[in-house]
């Protein structure tokens, strides 16, 4: 599905991906892990077109590195960026709808309007308001829907727990569970280890922007060495 291989990224003069190369396969759902500030969000961003990639980045065997955002996004990916990036002027309704291609009809693809408001009541109940007073989890749930809205087949996910309340963070893991049974694969960056390792099939580990561990959540509880460098505070 998502193939990168030896990916560089900059800001300026920082070197901040320094040889990433990690995959993830049809319905599979990956998570890739690392203290704050190691290059998880720029992995996201530049596979996405929004931060320029050096290297590889196939998507279904098309190199797509260099590409525009819009025209990656039309490809079949979807980014749920940590910030959310929510249109606060417009409403919830509104957000939804423009989660959808050019062109693309509500409830055409593997997901609805309808669907969205079933999975998150908050959101069915506020669908007239302004997403601006919305709180923060339910401006999350928006972020994420909305991206669903366009039916990916490859999803990133940055940080959906990040503020969430306990329930909340529990509705949020089972979505990430039916969307990788709808056939979605997803990459999650996710700093709640518990979440990470419930429910993804792989994991990667990252560390000054290189991609130091890879294997089965299974694996990395084995690896304490691994957890104690990488992960623990």
């Amino acid at each position: 599905m998502i193939e990168v291989t030896d990916m560089h990224a900059y800001y300026g003069k920082s070197h901040i991906l320094q040889g990433v190369t990690l995959n993830v396969q049809e319905g599979e759902i990956v998570a890739l892990l690392g203290r704050n500030g190691v290059g998880r969000s720029t992995t996201c961003k530049a596979i996405m077109g929004e931060v320029e990639p050096k290297g590889s980045v196939k998507f279904r065997g098309t190199e797509i590195a260099g590409r525009k955002a819009y025209e990656i996004a039309n490809m079949g990916i979807g980014y749920v960026p940590e910030n959310r990036d929510i249109f606060p002027g417009l409403t919830t309704r509104q957000n939804l709808n423009l989660g959808l291609k050019p062109g693309q009809k509500d409830g055409a693809g593997r997901w609805s309007m309808q669907m969205m408001f079933d999975m998150f009541e908050n959101l069915d109940r506020r669908a007239d308001v302004e997403a601006s007073v919305l709180s923060g989890g339910e401006q999350q749930m928006l972020t994420m829907c909305r991206t669903l809205m366009g039916d990916p087949d490859f999803v990133m996910i940055d940080e959906p727990t990040e503020g969430l309340s306990p329930q909340m963070v529990q509705k949020v893991a089972e979505v990430l569970k039916e969307i990788a049974a709808r056939g979605i694969s997803t990459l999650l960056v996710e700093q709640k280890l518990s979440i990470a390792m419930d429910i993804a099939h792989r994991v990667y580990v990252m560390g000054h922007g290189q991609v130091v561990f890879e294997g089965t959540p299974a694996e990395l509880k084995e690896r304490e060495d691994v957890r104690k460098e990488w992960l623990e505070v």
